[in-house]
């Protein structure tokens, strides 16, 4: 089934059934008033949220249009957004960009961050900034929203775990990175509110293309209308989504409705770095990464980062072509106080 939060006017929403074409909601509410309600008694109100999308393809209840810019990020707060970084090619190429070392360690320990989790960005709502010069960046990803987790839990406990999947704009302030990281105590300023698709899904509505750990399709990443990545989210993710919950609850519970993140989507291009998708390559998930590798190729990196006026969207689609969560799809612009 497919899940959505509408603003209401609400810290925390209404929860709705989506279809599965995204076209036609239905009141779900009456259910468990928000998604994170639903999640804190997931056992008993699933069944029913899943009787209720049958009826909602079948068209016998009430339906409305549905309208991906009436949608909240579907927890528009969270208890936990914890975000790993499992793509080490990613992380290699990005520590290039700061000169710092590769400890061999990050082939075999997860990194991850705890992220601020009591403000998400509704999907088309705009990527606020103050300043250009902080170094605005996207970062796509795919998400997992996960049930109750016990401290100390294995692999197979993580994979039962796993309630919802979705995708994220992990927004990242570049050029705050580098003097934060070094003060040795890890992000905040810069990592602001992420942003998350209009629609999260039960693992069972990806077919086979999730495999119980990872999502084996593309994620397509437009930067202006133009292509910009097709990375697979299934290809060179060293952890998947068990081993990052297995990581997270290495030393604590996580509570249900607690969001694990993959980190940026990367794709490796014949064993190298990854290539822009107009020279034939995946392209990439974020402009980090393509700057490191112009910085690499050329001794300088020529794409700037986000600037006001942009506008960045993220989307998967099935096999057949069709939206699977809906797209996140922000403009830049100017914070205002």
């Amino acid at each position: 089934m497919k899940l959505a939060t509408l603003k209401n006017g609400t810290r925390d929403g209404k929860l709705v059934v989506v279809s599965r074409d995204l076209t036609r909601l239905t009141d779900a509410s009456f259910l468990a008033p928000t998604l994170q309600a639903a999640l804190d008694d997931w056992r008993r109100i699933a069944p029913h949220l899943a009787a209720l999308a049958e009826s909602l393809e079948h068209g016998s209840v009430p339906t409305e249009r549905f309208h991906e810019h009436d949608a909240h990020s579907p927890l528009p707060r969270a208890y936990q957004w914890a975000d790993g970084s499992a793509y080490v090619n990613h992380v290699e190429l990005v520590r290039k960009a700061r000169n710092a070392e590769m400890p061999a360690s990050f082939w075999t320990d997860p990194l991850m961050y705890q992220g601020g989790s009591d403000t998400f960005v509704p999907p088309r709502d705009p990527i606020r900034m103050a300043d250009e010069a902080w170094g605005i960046d996207l970062e796509a990803e795919v998400a997992v929203i996960v049930d109750d987790v016990p401290m100390g839990a294995d692999k197979d406990q993580a994979r039962d775990a796993i309630r919802l999947v979705m995708l994220v704009n992990d927004v990242t302030l570049r050029t705050l990175t580098a003097p934060e990281l070094a003060k040795g105590f890890g992000f905040f300023q810069s990592k602001p509110s992420s942003a998350f698709s209009p629609v999260t899904v039960t693992p069972d509505e990806l077919g086979d293309a999730w495999d119980g750990g990872k999502l084996h399709l593309p994620l397509c990443v437009d930067l202006n209308g133009k292509p910009f990545g097709r990375a697979n989210a299934g290809i060179d993710m060293t952890f998947d989504f068990p081993a990052l919950i297995v990581h997270a609850a290495k030393t604590r519970p996580l509570s249900a409705g607690a969001i694990i993140g993959s980190g940026t989507i990367s794709n490796k291009k014949d064993g190298g770095p990854g290539k822009p998708v107009a020279e034939g390559g995946s392209g990439y998930s974020c402009i980090a990464e393509q700057r490191v590798i112009e910085t690499i190729e050329s001794g300088e990196a020529k794409t700037p980062f986000l600037r006001f006026g942009d506008t960045v969207r993220i989307e998967m689609k099935d096999k057949a072509g069709h939206s699977i969560f809906g797209a996140i799809e922000q403009k830049v612009e100017k914070y205002q106080k």
